[in-house]
């Protein structure tokens, strides 16, 4: 009987208050500036990926295919998070309601889960251009691109919903304090008012399920480069293993940081009490890394600086 009355008393929470960064208001004002430049030049530079890849011919190859839907993947990546961090530096801690909370975490997991296969299939790509010349135009044929493309938007869109139907179904019943600039998954568990144990549970289950190919993934992924190592060590000319190098050197730094970072947050079957930690290694794969990604991946790219000379003098 207590127990029901204690059930009946809960008041389901409505709406959450993200804290965001809690900051004197000049230092709001100046990290306002800071993302706000941070997120335009991302969505600028992703957007010019993908057009010199769809415009230019010499572009049209596997490897480029990949790093385009990794530049809309990005700028998809930054335009569900960003908005939420520069409301919360404009205004300061500001509601957002239970519905909207949940559809931006359904977007953010999804693009997370899209990242680790896009990933994967950018190193597949690389370890048979570089270990499997010859038979490289039939594995990597068009079809094949797009298959694994399309495998990583939509399994993304189907991880992504399970594990936001399991953090949707717990309840919650204040304090509706985020301490966190987005709908992030460990703080969102920090307010739960299920048992605890069956928080952690939940946790600890969608967790694996979002990341039962991640690491698989990245062991993939480190596999892929272990064995491109070795083919590049084996090289006669040291011109073509310094050219192989510098090409997956820069993209291994990369997924490193990804794996790293969110494993680290989401890959634990507990809570994370430490959330300001949480909220500086956000700020790192949400803003950071997809802005530093066209520079590495695309930028210093020979043929990509090619296509982009042409673009700027045609213009």
């Amino acid at each position: 009987m207590e127990t029901s009355l204690e059930l009946a008393n809960m008041t389901r929470v409505h709406q959450f208050v993200l804290l965001g960064f809690p900051t004197r208001l000049g230092i709001r004002d100046a990290l306002f500036v800071i993302f706000l430049t941070l997120y335009l030049l991302t969505l600028l530079e992703n957007t010019l990926i993908i057009y010199l890849v769809c415009s230019h011919s010499e572009l049209h190859k596997p490897m480029y295919f990949f790093l385009g839907n990794l530049s809309c993947l990005e700028m998809c990546y930054v335009s569900v998070t960003m908005p939420t961090l520069l409301m919360g530096l404009w205004t300061g801690p500001y509601h957002i309601s239970f519905v909207t909370c949940m559809t931006q975490l359904f977007f953010f997991v999804s693009l997370i889960c899209t990242e680790c296969t896009l990933l994967a299939s950018m190193a597949y790509d690389r370890y048979v251009a570089i270990c499997c010349p010859l038979h490289y135009p039939l594995l990597m044929r068009p079809q094949v691109c797009l298959g694994l493309a399309l495998s990583s938007w939509l399994g993304g869109l189907v991880v992504s919903a399970i594990k936001t139907k399991c953090i949707a179904s717990l309840t919650y019943c204040g304090p509706d304090v985020l301490n966190q600039f987005f709908c992030d998954v460990s703080p969102l568990l920090n307010l739960s008012c299920t048992h605890v144990a069956l928080t952690e549970l939940v946790d600890f289950i969608s967790a694996i399920v979002i990341f039962w190919n991640c690491p698989n993934m990245a062991l993939y992924t480190l596999a892929s480069y272990v064995a491109i190592g070795r083919a590049v060590l084996s090289m006669p000319s040291t011109t073509a293993r310094h050219k192989a190098f510098s090409t997956c050197a820069s993209h291994l730094v990369v997924v490193g940081i990804f794996y790293s970072v969110t494993i680290f947050i989401y890959a634990r079957p507990k809570r994370i009490e430490a959330m300001d930690l949480n909220k500086v290694l956000s700020v790192i794969y949400t803003v950071v890394t997809p802005m530093c990604n066209p520079v590495i991946y695309c930028l210093r790219n020979k043929d990509v600086q090619v296509a982009l000379y042409r673009a700027m003098h045609w213009s």
